[in-house]
């Protein structure tokens, strides 16, 4: 199976948002990536209520400090770009309001070309919801919302709902994703969560998930799959993957991803045996500038198509 690769966009405090994103959605493109990531993080409270990933007194990292605006990062990738995809790894969905959240996604869609995969989530920061105005305990519930009002403002013929957030009378709401829909990817961590996938989206992003627990998840998504009636071949995988490039192989206790070109690429073969489909290349945390994360970038694309993947 041919490894697809994408690259995540620099979107942190040290990158010029001016320059940056398209220079490096450009190199992406001309270097035989197959699509361009960007994440969301709205905010770095000075008193969190809740550690990263919501593990208590878990710091969160400087590198979560100032991060553009999601899907601003996007559409400037978008105009430069013909052939990459356009993906969110991931957005926070109950931060949108649904309806507004949808048209955005089918709009984008539209001026890309029928190009963007909409990655969505719900997210950790009760801190992040509190700002948003949305309800934390109730997030789950805000997702399939979310989930159920793309659906119809993409479909042809009158939108309406009528939900928690969302009452739509019967409308015309457009422009439409050219593709009938955009394909939806989520998130997941739990039993609930990975049958939402099962039932209703086109795959799974698991983020610096271990690859033994991708093969298991995987394994559980295909059986979740087939109980719901679904072919569980039409579910895709997309690890994103924070990398690290050294000059020097690293010890045995080193973590995955990180290491010398030919360890990161022998970690990127051992996601695809454990089902991976599509692995993104995060480096902007690692790298000091946008020449490094792109360098870096070209050369592990380059291994990784030489490795035969």
């Amino acid at each position: 199976m041919t490894l697809r690769l994408g690259l995540g966009l620099p979107q942190m405090k040290k990158f010029d948002l001016s320059c940056d994103v398209t220079a490096a959605a450009r190199a992406a493109e001309e270097c035989g990536f197959d699509s361009v990531w960007v994440f969301e993080r709205t905010l770095v409270p000075e008193d969190p209520v809740d550690g990263m990933y919501g593990v208590p007194g878990r710091p969160w990292p400087e590198g979560f400090r100032h991060v553009a605006d999601a899907l601003v990062t996007l559409t400037l990738a978008a105009a430069v770009t013909e052939r990459v995809r356009l993906g969110t790894s991931v957005l926070v969905g109950p931060l949108h309001h649904p309806f507004e959240l949808a048209r955005t996604l089918g709009s984008l869609d539209a001026a890309s070309g029928g190009r963007l995969v909409a990655g969505l989530g719900t997210g950790w920061s009760r801190d992040e919801y509190a700002a948003a105005g949305a309800d934390f305990a109730g997030r789950g519930a805000l997702l399939d919302e979310l989930l159920d009002v793309c659906e119809t403002v993409w479909s042809e013929g009158p939108s309406a709902h009528e939900g928690v957030r969302t009452r739509l009378a019967p409308s015309d709401v457009g422009p439409k994703p050219p593709r009938g829909r955009v394909p939806v990817l989520l998130a997941a961590s739990n039993s609930r969560t990975l049958d939402r996938i099962a039932r209703r989206a086109d795959g799974w992003l698991p983020s610096f998930t271990p690859n033994d627990v991708v093969a298991r998840t995987r394994a559980e998504l295909r059986e979740r799959a087939e109980r719901h009636g679904r072919d569980p071949d039409c579910l895709t995988v997309v690890q994103r993957c924070g990398l690290r490039l050294t000059p020097q192989p690293l010890g045995g206790d080193r973590r995955p991803h990180q290491g010398s070109v030919e360890q990161i690429v022998e970690d990127l073969a051992e996601g695809v045996a454990a089902g991976v489909d599509e692995a993104i290349l995060d480096l902007q945390g690692s790298s000091r500038d946008v020449g490094e994360l792109l360098e870096s970038g070209r050369k592990l694309c380059a291994a990784v198509r030489e490795a035969g993947m």
